[in-house]
């Protein structure tokens, strides 16, 4: 532990160093300059403050919060500072040993104060996407509409509109009040059916509690289902014994009926419109290692024509890939989440990039494979980094046919 923080010192103390040269090359005056030192001081005892008192048993997520807001506001967008000033010490320091240029008396100052702005340009640039992230960008919910062909689906079920939600991770909102917009947006969508892979909360049964009013006010003709997610077992903190996280889990499950939700483990349900049959699938989290593998396909495909039209409720995308694609009963249709988009990326028409794809290669949208097809939603709130840059939170209407 010793050794972490003096390492994490030295490193932030290189960057301070290099970050208070580019506001000297730029400025003398001494308050621009003590401002800064007092700033960075203050934050960084703050960020100490919270990495020293966390504490797995701690099932309030706002230290995570904070802590992630901090680095992504403050520190992140230096080492993009320092890499525009390291380049050049690095040209600059080759230039002098291999004798190859003998640079004009001001031609390293003039560069040097230029890259100085252009580095703290982009620095304050990506500082303030992250600050509009977590003040606006989790709350622009959109929608996206998907139209889907499903192999062997009933005449009845010709423009079914489903509408998908994932990872809603109430616990990283602090009034219920911020999310009727979003909800609404589903309301007017006038869906017959909603759907919910997993996360309704970040550790705890009892994030959720507040919301259950909001989500009883969601709408949908046929029902509205649900599965679990990773983070719905809670896994991610200390319980007191193992009857208490089995308590917790049952509670959340009871909370998600109570708003409504009728919640598949392993199991399925059946959409009946004049004598047809839409078969609706949900399997408990199925994720690679260290995720829970509790999904049971085989379960939930019980008593199912492989014939029938199919849709599945898994939470994490990667089990489309390992499970069920190749499987023989023939889903046709699988609705995931879990990757957020990172709540980070370049989420255009025609460009779509987030780190998340190097660990998720399907990621977000549509995709299809072995003839069957996946659909991974970008996620409906947040998580660790309570906000979202590029990559915003969606609502899909998915469009049948």
């Amino acid at each position: 532990m010793q050794r972490n923080f003096i390492i994490g010192t030295a490193i932030f103390l290189f960057l301070e160093i290099y970050i208070y040269q580019a506001i000297r090359t730029l400025t003398e005056n001494f308050w621009i300059k003590s401002v800064y030192v007092v700033l960075s001081l203050t934050v960084y005892g703050i960020f100490a403050y919270e990495i020293a008192n966390f504490n797995r048993a701690d099932k309030d997520p706002h230290r995570v919060h904070l802590m992630m807001t901090l680095f992504l506001t403050f520190i992140l967008p230096k080492i993009f500072i320092v890499l525009f000033l390291l380049i050049d010490d690095i040209f600059r320091t080759g230039s002098y040993l291999i004798s190859l240029t003998k640079p004009s008396e001001h031609f390293f100052p003039e560069r040097r104060k230029f890259l100085s702005l252009m580095g703290l340009g982009m620095g304050g640039v990506l500082s303030a996407l992250f600050i509009d992230g977590v003040t606006f960008g989790k709350y622009r919910h959109t929608v996206r509409k998907v139209k889907v062909k499903i192999k062997n689906l009933p005449k009845s079920f010709k423009g079914y509109k489903v509408v998908q939600i994932s990872d809603v991770h109430s616990g990283s909102f602090a009034d219920p009040q911020k999310l009727e917009h979003a909800i609404q947006l589903i309301n007017e969508q006038n869906p017959d059916l909603v759907l919910f892979t997993g996360d309704m909360v970040n550790n705890v049964s009892d994030e959720f509690k507040p919301f259950i009013p909001l989500f009883s006010t969601i709408k949908a003709k046929d029902g509205k289902f649900a599965v679990l997610g990773n983070h719905d077992y809670g896994d991610y903190v200390t319980w007191t014994s193992p009857d208490a996280k089995k308590k917790n889990l049952e509670t959340l499950i009871d909370y998600e009926r109570q708003a409504g939700f009728d919640m598949l483990r392993n199991e399925n349900r059946i959409i009946e419109k004049n004598g047809e049959k839409l078969y609706i699938l949900g399997v408990e989290n199925w994720g690679m290692k260290p995720f829970p593998q509790f999904g049971d396909l085989d379960g939930a495909l019980a008593g199912v024509p492989e014939s029938a039209a199919k849709i599945l409720m898994s939470h994490d995308p990667t089990h489309f890939d390992y499970v069920v694609k190749n499987h023989p009963g023939n889903v046709q249709l699988t609705l995931s989440g879990h990757t957020h988009g990172m709540q980070f990326g370049i989420d255009l028409k025609n460009i779509k990039w987030s780190p998340i794809q190097y660990r998720y290669p399907k990621w977000a949208d549509l995709y299809e494979s072995e003839g069957k097809m996946l659909y991974v939603n970008r996620g409906f709130g947040v998580l660790g980094y309570p906000g979202r840059v590029g990559v915003l939170p969606e609502i899909t209407l998915f469009e049948l046919s």
